[in-house]
């Protein structure tokens, strides 16, 4: 079902309406057989590419579209909305870009920026370590000065595209405590990189998720993005624009888990009437539709303060949280509303539930976003 939105302009319904085109014919065909054989959907990332999409918040200057983020999050809403796992790799695209973006040097912008923008290049964020998920402060993974250049040494885990991705913003260690991380851009092919085999997940089969090793790996000094110790505030900022990223895509496949039990609800008939006209089964489905709603309404807010270039941190934890706690539950509900046949791999339900969980878990885990929201409140 379609989304009645509220958008800032014109081109902005454009391109909500290409995104849901693009969606419906290029997503929506072949997901369930991709998501069932864990089989990587080639060409996809590069027609999304093709059509803006990878690039609708960056400033036109670079290539990028130079919507408002609050676009760019419904469009991501409907991606998710028909593959959840595409979705999530647009994402984490985004934030990949976010470092060079914000943190680069016109320089390494003009040089590496368009590939970015333009889907020519996709790109993975490469934080996590096998001891360090949310203490990002305790990673170990090290960057040691030598030849005009840094050597690489350590492992990295939970790379979204790991194995696929042509770069990787990679955050390692150059000094001691939190002020001794630093971000680098990596290029996917650099000798001494490799990858361990993808992760058997619950759920997003068709987006590999894998570990990195470096080992003696020699990158470049002029691959620094910011400065030496400035890792943890890079990383952190651009967190917050992720956050509100999986905010979108949790939004998204809550609401195509709403769209499948309502339409299920309407068509299964139980002693004599539809399923919806009894009062129990309306309620669920009433309360699923408020959750979505208000999923939506949260990212949004956070989104439009972003616009505004206010302070937006908090909320967009408030989103995340709100938005994934929502998806689990909608999609729960959803497999409630089929009965047995929604306990089968016959009904995508099925799969939207296994796909929400890791939502309240990735882009710091929703007890993270709670800790986030009481310091702030702490003030």
């Amino acid at each position: 079902m379609a989304v009645d939105r509220l958008l800032p302009s014109s081109d902005a319904e454009d391109l909500i309406a290409l995104a849901r085109d693009i969606a419906d014919k290029v997503l929506d065909p072949i997901v369930d057989e991709h998501e069932k054989d864990e089989r990587y959907p080639d060409g996809v990332m590069a027609q999304l590419g093709a059509a803006g999409l990878l690039s609708l918040p960056q400033p036109e200057e670079w290539g990028g579209g130079g919507q408002p983020y609050e676009v760019y999050l419904q469009v991501l809403e409907e991606l998710a909305a028909r593959w959840a796992a595409v979705a999530v790799a647009v994402s984490v695209h985004s934030l990949s870009s976010h470092p060079l973006l914000v943190f680069g040097t016109d320089e390494q912008k003009q040089r590496w920026l368009p590939a970015m923008l333009s889907g020519e290049q996709i790109g993975a964020y490469s934080l996590s370590e096998p001891q360090a998920g949310s203490d990002a402060a305790a990673l170990q993974c090290k960057a040691v000065r030598a030849d005009g250049g840094y050597v690489l040494n350590g492992s990295k885990s939970w790379i979204t595209h790991g194995g696929r991705a042509d770069f990787y913003t990679l955050f390692a260690r150059t000094g001691e405590g939190s002020k001794g991380i630093s971000c680098f851009l990596v290029p996917g092919d650099l000798s001494g990189l490799t990858f361990g085999k993808p992760e058997e997940k619950m759920g997003l089969h068709a987006i590999p998720t894998t570990s990195a090793f470096y080992e003696d790996a020699h990158l470049d000094a002029d691959r620094l993005i910011g400065a030496e110790g400035q890792g943890l505030q890079i990383a952190f900022s651009a967190l917050d624009s992720g956050r509100l990223g999986i905010a979108a895509v949790a939004t998204g496949l809550a609401q195509a888990a709403l769209d499948e039990a309502v339409a299920y609800a309407n068509e299964r008939t139980t002693f004599g009437r539809k399923i919806i006209d009894h009062q129990g089964l309306g309620f669920l489905l009433a309360d699923m539709a408020a959750a979505v709603a208000t999923a939506r309404a949260t990212y949004l807010d956070a989104a439009r303060r972003r616009d505004l270039g206010r302070p937006y941190s908090q909320q967009a934890s408030v989103a995340k949280l709100t938005a994934t706690d929502a998806a689990m539950k909608v999609t729960t509900d959803a497999v409630q509303v089929f009965g047995g046949a929604g306990y089968t791999r016959d009904y995508r339900v099925e799969r939207y539930m296994r796909e929400a969980k890791i939502t309240q878990i990735f882009e710091g885990t929703n007890q993270i976003q709670r800790l986030v929201i009481a310091r702030g409140l702490s003030g």
